[in-house]
């Protein structure tokens, strides 16, 4: 299947899960590889088809070359609503960077942050509630004070990259 096809089917698959969602009030899993999909196209990463792989993709170029990547997505629906969570992230396993790649409510890519495995580590052992940190649990909201924001809708790949920390 070419590139094209597969850009396609992306487009139709976003389309379904947002007339899903309005029509019944449940959410599709497709999430995830829709991330993969979108994170690989706007950072230039290489895909991993291996279901047993604890990485997603690895980089080709730049600051993310040969680094071992996990994708996570989440789509934001309501954004008064308490903080959601990412899903599980180890920093125990074999991995360099976690990608986290927030949707709008028609699964169209808002922003792309990522964390390297130290900062998700750190952030994860200063956590009070131990079974959150065991599941390695962690809010959209911490993980964007973590991790740098890499990709916007509006700009594409962040050139400066935007440090929330600065005064």
């Amino acid at each position: 299947m070419d590139l094209y096809s597969i850009d396609k089917l992306m487009h139709e698959t976003r389309q379904l899960a947002a007339k899903y969602r309005e029509a019944t009030g449940s959410t599709l899993p497709i999430t995830g590889e829709i991330a993969r999909f979108d994170a690989a196209r706007a950072l230039n990463l290489s895909l991993i088809n291996d279901p047993n792989s604890p990485i997603d993709a690895t980089g080709k170029e730049g600051s993310r070359q040969d680094k071992r990547i996990i994708i996570k997505g989440r789509a934001i629906f309501d954004s008064s609503k308490a903080s959601p969570r990412i899903g599980q992230l180890n920093p125990e396993q074999d991995w360099d960077l976690a990608v986290l790649v927030l949707f709008d409510e028609h699964y169209e890519v808002d922003e792309i942050y990522e964390a390297s495995r130290e900062a998700i580590a750190e952030a994860l052992d200063n956590k009070k509630d131990s079974n959150r940190k065991k599941r390695g649990a962690m809010s959209i909201a911490q993980f964007k004070i973590i991790g740098e924001r890499v990709w916007t809708r509006e700009n594409g790949s962040e050139t400066e990259v935007w440090d929330n920390q600065d005064d």
